[in-house]
């Protein structure tokens, strides 16, 4: 069948743009295909993702403007090299970009701040506005009423005439019940004003600009392989990986949090990975399991909430407890996922082979919440019923993807695939920061090598991108949602060059 070098050229090919638009935050797949080939082998190369991501604003927001195309373009680089040491013994460093974010609303929208941005919604903002009116005046004494009411009659209280015009007053006050309303009046006005004062003032402290988020992780994996027979390869290794980033949310669906800005500094951490791979090379037969554990990532974010003084607005002890959010100091864990990978392929006809990859992520598990923005949300949380705080973001379901394809070498020089995917999703609703439900996607890849050890790859892929309703952090675990995102697309490409020796 003329397969025993064919399963060399077709990985190659399969590989760009593999998992370039994923689920949740996942991006390069972490193929360890390199690893797995024959002798010593080396790559190099980068994927280009374009997207297309429009919606509309939904569910609970008081609008319903549309949202321009808030995915911005972005790409990766990747590189191997792997060396086999003895009979059966190989190594190899492997290097890409498992993770990230980049996108950026725009326009006139809910994600993005304008001058009629609220604190928080009218319904609820009419809500603490009358209940704060009425706690405050209703915790004033006849006394403390009348005596308002004088000084806004321009009535000095520190003079003795102006104590005994007030105790004049108050016993009018006492005894008449038409002087009583219209001092009530009065007084109650003057806290309506001092009220809508503070809300105003609140309000003016909201963020300028727009959502945004950029997220960028690094892999370097180091891998021992054993090969008892020329059949089998066992192999594991550590990993070590960076993180960092910056989010701004602004606009009216996120409410308070209207000029929250977070700085992730790059952090690293350590992780491990193991697997074992089964080859028949004559038949073009070969499949891999391997296995990758979380990584822990204690980092230091720098926090800043532009309208924190508003907590004040929420009852007497608010203002205490920003002053305390504005101080609290301390680490935040990020821990990247766990993942397993299942590569197969298998010749099928002469010079034709089929391949698949199944890929599990357990998105779940993973959240994110800056120290000071899970304060701020315990602080906030019982108006929404989540007394204990909510996260910046989560997911509710874990990632599935499945790609399947054929490979075929045309000559000695030239060989090509073709491939359908299917991306699960990490549940729906979901992050705002990331409002696409899975995808479909179709790829074509080419590979010409000008020598026997020399080689260019390149390939390029469509996706239809799953509809999605995006919520904020606030709303996570609930069906409720900010905006619904659908018929969006996105346009992934690649290139890779090799050299084996």
């Amino acid at each position: 069948m003329k397969l025993k070098n064919l399963t060399i050229a077709l990985i190659a090919a399969t590989v760009p743009t593999t998992g370039v638009f994923a689920a949740a935050l996942d991006r390069s797949g972490q193929s360890i295909s390199a690893f797995l080939q024959p002798n010593n082998y080396f790559e190099a190369g980068i994927s280009v993702l374009d997207p297309t991501v429009e919606g509309k604003e939904a569910g609970t927001s008081e609008s319903r403007k549309n949202i321009g195309d808030m995915g911005d373009d972005y790409y990766f680089p990747s590189a191997a090299i792997k060396l086999q040491l003895a009979d059966k013994v190989s190594f190899g460093l492997l290097y890409d970009q498992p993770f990230g974010a980049d996108a950026a609303y725009h326009g006139d929208n809910v994600f993005v701040s304008n001058s009629s941005n609220t604190i928080l919604g009218s319904d609820s903002m009419a809500a603490i506005r009358t209940r704060t009116i009425e706690s405050t005046f209703s915790g004033l004494s006849a006394q403390q009423r009348v005596g308002a009411y004088l000084q806004s009659q321009n009535v000095d209280l520190t003079t003795a005439a102006g104590q005994q015009r007030l105790a004049n007053t108050l016993a009018v006050y006492n005894a008449d019940a038409a002087t009583k309303a219209a001092i009530d009046a009065g007084v109650k006005q003057g806290v309506t004003s001092r009220v809508d004062a503070g809300i105003a003032q609140a309000n003016s402290t909201l963020g300028k600009g727009n959502t945004k988020v950029e997220v960028d992780t690094q892999n370097l994996s180091m891998i021992f392989g054993y090969q008892p027979t020329k059949n089998f390869n066992v192999y594991a290794g550590g990993v070590y990986q960076t993180i960092k980033g910056n989010v701004s949310l602004r606009g009216q669906a996120y409410s308070l949090y209207n000029g929250y800005d977070a700085s992730i500094k790059e952090t690293g951490g350590t992780g491990w990975l193991a697997g074992a791979a089964f080859q028949i090379p004559e038949i073009a037969l070969k499949a891999s399991v391997t296995y990758r554990s979380e990584i822990d990532h204690d980092v230091d974010v720098d926090e800043s909430l532009s309208a924190l003084g508003a907590l004040s607005l929420l009852g007497p002890t608010g203002a205490t407890t920003a002053a305390n959010i504005a101080n609290a100091t301390g680490k935040t864990t990020i821990t990247t996922p766990q993942s397993v990978n299942l590569d197969f392929q298998t010749g099928i006809m002469a010079n034709t082979v089929a391949f698949a990859n199944l890929r599990w992520v357990n998105w779940k598990d993973f959240s994110i919440q800056p120290l000071k923005f899970g304060k701020v949300s315990e602080a906030v949380g019982g108006l929404i019923g989540k007394p204990n705080g909510f996260n910046l973001v989560e997911y509710s379901d874990d990632q599935y993807t499945a790609t399947v394809g054929v490979g075929r070498k045309l000559n000695e020089q030239w060989a090509g695939n073709v491939s359908v995917g299917w991306d699960s999703g990490a549940g729906n609703p979901v992050t705002t920061l990331g409002p696409t439900e899975g995808y479909w996607n179709v790829g074509l890849g080419v590979q010409y090598s000008p020598t026997p050890s020399t080689f260019i790859a390149g390939g390029v892929k469509y996706f239809w991108l799953g509809d999605a309703k995006a919520q904020t952090g606030a709303q996570a675990g609930t069906n409720q949602y900010v905006a619904d995102f659908t018929d969006n697309n996105a346009l992934a490409y690649g290139l890779k060059l090799g050299y084996r020796f």
